[in-house]
């Protein structure tokens, strides 16, 4: 069963992880230095906090599949949205080894689709919704990119 996952971007975290864990009643499951993360039961969230520079808030949505069947589903969704799709294989990121793709809906609004294969001892890559408001601010026609692709690749003449 798949998981709805949310991330905000908070200044202070230690004052954030009090609300939350007062809000969710339950300690995160994962504590890092500048990264909190509750898996919750009801409802089924997967809800992570990062400390970062910058304005706070809410940074991106999405859902977590638990299997490949249900990460092939949602990807196959995202491609039939006629947006622009950051694709991402194998990456580290918020202290996790993931296989992703990115999609913004049409107000720009990033949402994420990921399947998690292991834990990271590093929090990792960051920047992917910045290159995901590039992707759809350069592209003229909706195509899946893989991360290392050039953004000019992804028009056509």
């Amino acid at each position: 069963m798949k998981r709805f996952h949310v991330h905000v971007v908070v200044k202070d975290l230690e004052q954030s992880i009090r609300f939350y864990s007062t809000l969710f009643a339950t300690e995160p499951a994962v504590r890092e230095a500048d990264y909190a993360k509750w898996m919750l039961e009801d409802p089924r969230l997967n809800f992570a906090i990062s400390q970062r520079e910058g304005e706070g808030g809410v940074e991106h949505l999405g859902f977590q599949a638990e299997n490949e069947t249900e990460l092939k589903e949602i990807y196959g969704r995202l491609a039939r949205a006629e947006r622009p799709v950051l694709e991402q294989k194998a990456v580290s990121c918020c202290y996790a080894k993931s296989d992703k793709q990115w999609i913004s809906d049409p107000e720009g609004v990033a949402w994420e689709t990921f399947m998690t294969h292991g834990a990271a001892t590093v929090y990792g890559e960051r920047g992917a919704v910045e290159k995901l408001k590039d992707l759809s601010n350069v592209c003229c026609e909706p195509k899946a990119v893989k991360e290392d692709a050039s953004k000019a690749g992804c028009c056509t003449a």
